[in-house]
């Protein structure tokens, strides 16, 4: 079984090989809006048919290879698929194949066909990219080009991966915004940098955004940059984490299914800055990055429903969605003399039972929960997840995704 990963590397470029570059990178991108708007025009996103469309028209304006042409068609339908509107391409990266690429790891070189030939550039790499390459005698590739000016290239290797078995172990993994993830076996990843950060930056935004001058543009695009890298570096550590527990363990990863979870928490009345941080909330890149770890581990990863796992008890699995704020005697009885039971609530990093008892760290709880959720899927054969909840018994239905 194997896996496709992209090794990012960066290019050494002469000043005359960058005005190549970025001729062929105008011509690309020029190419893919050319074909965009004719597909629109004839409401045609096969790949052939839209090949005999549009080939000769756009070779002859753009004077790109026949394969660059190829693949910007396929650039333009694979976008299409994706996104529902295309808007205007920028000459910021072009796809090459086996005909305009090739990767010579004796020189650690890469040969790039260009519009006005091909050329072998020298890559400045180190241990971790050598590593992965090693061997590989890659098909595909992307050239791309970034704001401040520097070239990389994405070069798709198939790695071996270990298979993936059925386990009886879990790992509940709670993902939230003041604890970045907590699992059920007590391990948790604090979100209280990551979220100073943010604020931090986007107080800087707002100062520098009256200021139309170009040094306040090229600062809004550094802080940018610094901020994006910064979350994708912390979000690779932790999936790196979580993954190497979950090998050892031999367990499999569960998280809940958070998809539209930013469309349902702001139809919530919430203030300004509270609707950043949850738009800001890279719970998806984790995702994908645990995803993509976990492939090449052998580690299996099931997702499961949100609903009520932070309301939950992870030890009887009671539920009561509201805090019981009726006046209670210290004896437990209420105004009028029957006596009520406290009931569950979370408050912060707390949760309370009032069924049982327990009281415990409330993302752990959430993180118990979602494992019991999770063995459901793993293991269908095991009792399952039931709560109780306003007297009427209901099984949490699970699903793998």
């Amino acid at each position: 079984m194997t896996q496709s990963i992209s090794v990012k590397c960066k290019l050494i470029v002469h000043q005359e090989l960058r005005r190549e570059i970025d001729r062929t990178l105008e011509g690309f991108a020029n190419a893919c809006n050319q074909i965009l708007t004719t597909a629109k025009d004839a409401k045609c996103w096969n790949v052939t048919k839209l090949h005999h469309l549009v080939y000769h028209p756009v070779r002859l304006s753009t004077g790109l290879k026949a394969n660059h042409v190829c693949q910007a068609i396929r650039r333009v339908v694979g976008n299409a698929k994706v996104v529902k509107q295309i808007h205007k391409f920028r000459p910021s990266s072009i796809s090459l194949d086996a005909r305009t690429f090739k990767y010579d790891e004796s020189k650690q070189v890469a040969g790039i066909t260009l519009i006005s030939g091909r050329f072998n550039v020298p890559l400045k790499i180190g241990g971790y990219q050598i590593a992965l390459l090693r061997g590989q005698t890659p098909t595909s590739a992307t050239l791309n080009k970034t704001r401040q000016g520097d070239y990389f290239i994405n070069i798709v290797v198939e790695i071996e991966s270990e298979p993936t078995g059925k386990t009886p172990k879990v790992i509940g993994v709670d993902l939230g915004r003041t604890d970045i993830a907590t699992t059920s076996t007590g391990a948790s990843w604090s979100g209280k940098h990551i979220q100073a950060t943010r604020d931090s930056y986007s107080k800087t935004r707002a100062n520098i955004q009256s200021k139309r001058t170009r040094s306040a543009r090229r600062l809004m695009r550094r802080l940018q940059g610094r901020e994006t890298r910064y979350q994708k570096w912390l979000n690779h550590n932790i999936s790196k984490q979580l993954v190497r527990e979950a090998k050892q363990l031999d367990a499999t990863l569960a998280f809940e299914d958070l998809t539209n979870i930013r469309q349902s928490l702001n139809q919530l009345p919430r203030n300004k800055t509270e609707r950043r941080r949850t738009n800001n909330w890279a719970f998806y890149q984790l995702r994908v990055f645990v995803a993509y770890k976990a492939i090449v581990a052998g580690v299996r990863v099931v997702f499961v429903p949100p609903a009520y796992t932070s309301k939950s008890c992870s030890r009887c699995g009671h539920v009561h969605p509201e805090t019981d704020k009726k006046r209670r005697t210290p004896s437990g009885e209420n105004a009028h003399g029957s006596v009520t039971r406290p009931k569950s609530y979370r408050h912060g990093k707390k949760f309370n039972c009032g069924h049982c008892g327990l009281e415990h760290d409330a993302d752990i709880n959430a993180a118990c929960n979602i494992a019991a959720l999770g063995r459901s899927v793993s293991s269908p054969e095991s009792p399952g997840f039931s709560c109780r909840l306003e007297g009427q018994l209901d099984l949490f239905p699970v699903a793998l995704l």
